[in-house]
C-alpha cells in the first residue's frame, strides 16, 4: 500500500470493547509503512494497554498521564505536527459528543482540536445509542466540520443483540483510510471506469462459456485509481471484496458489459478495460438444461460485440473518455499482438502480459506486463504484485490526462 508509506497517522482509541480491533488496525497500518502514534482515552485503558500498541507500532502510545507529565499541555500540539490523518477507532458515543461540541478535557480531545489534518471517525456502540437523535446530531455536526465517518456496520454487538453499531473490520477501515488520504491525488476530480473479470456467455440455464480471468488485476486498478483521488466505477463480472469508495456495477455477458461501458465511459476521463471479454458466444442459448440423454449438441459460435471499437467510435465524436487503456493477455507473439490491438482499437496505452510466463497468468497475485503507448514508447516491467502494476499504470494514466 504505497499510499500509506511514510504517512503520519494518529490513532485515537476510546472506551469500547472494539478497542481490540484498534490494535490490529495499528499493526496493519504499520506493516503497510505508516508511522502510527496512538492516544488512548482514559476509558480505553480499561480494555487495552499502551504496551499493546507500542508492541505493534514500535512507537510510544500516549495516555492522559502523559498530558500532565513533563511535556504538559504542549504534547497535543506536538502530536499533530506534520500529521497526515487522525483516525478515532473505535469512537464511542461519549467521545462523539465531546468532539462535536469542542470539549477538550482529555489528551485525545485536545489533540483533535489542535489538528488541521483530515479526521476519520469509526463509531462503535449499541444500536439504540447510535440511533439516538443526540448521537445522530453529533455525527452530522462532525461531518459539517469536515470529518469523515466510517461505519458502523450491522452485526453482533457486545450486549448479545444484533444491530447497527459494530465497528468496521480492519480491512474495510483501511479502505476508508486510503480513500481519505487519496483525496488530493493525481487523479482528483477525475472519473475513471475500470472493468474486471471474465464475461460469461450462457449455453443454457446452467452452463456458460467463460475464461480463467479472476478479476484481481481489474480490482487492483480500481483501488489504485481511488488512491489517486478519482471517482471510480468498477464494472465487474466477479465477486471480490470491493474497494472502499468504488461504485460497483455487476454484469455477466459481453453484451451487458458493452452497454454498461458505453454508458459509463460517456462521461469518464479514463477507461481501463482490464476485463477478459469473450470473443465468441453461442449463437443460440437453450431455454432448458441440455441433457446428456439427448446426445451431444452441436455448438455454433458467433462473435461478441467489440467494446473497444464501440468506445473508439464514441470517443471520436465526444472526446470521452480522454484516455483509453487496453489489456492483452497473450500466449504467443506478445508484443506483435499487443501492438496490433493498440493501433486497431485506437488505444492510448496497452498493457500486455504473457499468460504462459510463471507468475503472470490467471488467479495469481503477481503479473509481468509490457506497456505500449500510442506514441511508440514501450516499457517492460519486471514481475511484481498486481497492486504495483496497477499503481504504475494509474501513474501513466495521470500523466496522459495532463
Amino acid at each position: 500500500m504505497s499510499i500509506l508509506t511514510e504517512k503520519r497517522i494518529l490513532l485515537g482509541v476510546t472506551g469500547s470493547i472494539a478497542a481490540y480491533k484498534a490494535a490490529d488496525l495499528a499493526s496493519k497500518l504499520t506493516q503497510a509503512g505508516a508511522l502510527v502514534d496512538v492516544v488512548l482515552s482514559p476509558a480505553a485503558e480499561n480494555f487495552v494497554t499502551p504496551l499493546t500498541f507500542q508492541s505493534v507500532t514500535g512507537r510510544q502510545a500516549y495516555t492522559d498521564a502523559d498530558l500532565w507529565g513533563r511535556k504538559a499541555h504542549v504534547l497535543h500540539v506536538g502530536l499533530v505536527q506534520n500529521l497526515d490523518l487522525l483516525v478515532i477507532a473505535p469512537c464511542t458515543a461519549a467521545t462523539l459528543a465531546r468532539l462535536a461540541h469542542g470539549q477538550a478535557e482529555t489528551l485525545l480531545a485536545l489533540t483533535v482540536l489542535a489538528a488541521t489534518c483530515p479526521l476519520l471517525v469509526a463509531p462503535a456502540m449499541e444500536s439504540h445509542m447510535f440511533a439516538h437523535p443526540a448521537t445522530q446530531e453529533n455525527l452530522a455536526r462532525l461531518v459539517e466540520h469536515g470529518a469523515s465517518i466510517a461505519g458502523p456496520a450491522e452485526g453482533h454487538l457486545a450486549s448479545g443483540a444484533s444491530g447497527k453499531g459494530r465497528m468496521l473490520e480492519t480491512g474495510e477501515l483501511l479502505g476508508h483510510i486510503r480513500l481519505v488520504l487519496g483525496r488530493q491525488g493525481s487523479l482528483a476530480s477525475r472519473k475513471v471506469v475500470v472493468t474486471a473479470g471474465g464475461t460469461r456467455e450462457p449455453l443454457d440455464p446452467v452452463r456458460v462459456l467463460t475464461n480463467r480471468s479472476s478479476g484481481k488485476q481489474g480490482y487492483a486498478l480500481a483501488q489504485a485509481a481511488l488512491d489517486a483521488g478519482s471517482e471510480v466505477t468498477l464494472i465487474t463480472t466477479v465477486t471480490l471484496p470491493p474497494p472502499v469508495g468504488a461504485r460497483i456495477v455487476e454484469v455477466r455477458t459481453a453484451q451487458e458489459m458493452l452497454e454498461t461501458v458505453v454508458a459509463e465511459a460517456a462521461t469518464a476521463d479514463a477507461l481501463l478495460m482490464a476485463a477478459a471479454v469473450a470473443d465468441f458466444r453461442p449463437g443460440t442459448s437453450s431455454e432448458s438444461k441440455l441433457k446428456k440423454r439427448d446426445g451431444i449438441p452441436t455448438l455454433v459460435l458467433e462473435a461478441t460485440p467489440d467494446i473497444l471499437e464501440a468506445v473508439a467510435s464514441k470517443k471520436a465524436k465526444s472526446g470521452h473518455p480522454a484516455v483509453v487503456v487496453g489489456f492483452a493477455a497473450e500466449s504467443r507473439d506478445l508484443l506483435e499482438n499487443a501492438q496490433a490491438k493498440l493501433k486497431s482499437k485506437q488505444l492510448d496505452l496497452i498493457a500486455a502480459n504473457d499468460i504462459t510466463a510463471p507468475g503472470a497468468g490467471f488467479a495469481v497475485d503477481t503479473n509481468q506486463v509490457s506497456l505500449l503507448f500510442a506514441d511508440g514508447r514501450q516499457e517492460s516491467m519486471p514481475l511484481m504484485g498486481k497492486a504495483e502494476v496497477a499503481e504504475s499504470i494509474i501513474a501513466h494514466v495521470a500523466l496522459l490526462l495532463e
